[in-house]
C-alpha cells in the first residue's frame, strides 16, 4: 500500500529561516532512492542539494525556481511504499 509523505525543507543549518530554490532536479513522477537530490537550493551561507529520505515515487512539487521558501513548509510530496503490518509514518 502507498502511503504520501511530505518532505520538509529541513533546517540547513544555524538557524536559518528558510532557503531559495535554485533548480529543481526531480518531475512530479519521477521515482527517487533514499537520499537522491530533489532540488538545489541557496542561503544566506550555500548552495546545497537536499537529499529526500524516502523512497518512493514524487506525486507534488511545491515552490518555484528562484521562490523563498521558509524552514518546515512542504518541499514534495512522496508515494512510499508500507508494508503491511508495518507502521505508517503518520501514526508516529
Amino acid at each position: 500500500m502507498a502511503e504520501v509523505r511530505e518532505f520538509l525543507l529541513p533546517d540547513l543549518g544555524e538557524g536559518l529561516p528558510g532557503a531559495e530554490i535554485v533548480r529543481w532536479l526531480v518531475e512530479v513522477g519521477d521515482a527517487v532512492a533514499v537520499d537522491q537530490p530533489v532540488v538545489e537550493v541557496e542561503t544566506a551561507k550555500a548552495q546545497v542539494e537536499v537529499p529526500c529520505p524516502w523512497a518512493g515515487v514524487i506525486t507534488a512539487r511545491h515552490g518555484a525556481e528562484g521562490e523563498e521558501v521558509p524552514v518546515g513548509t512542504p518541499l514534495v510530496a512522496v508515494a512510499v511504499e508500507v508494508a503491511p503490518g508495518a507502521v505508517s509514518y503518520t501514526q508516529l
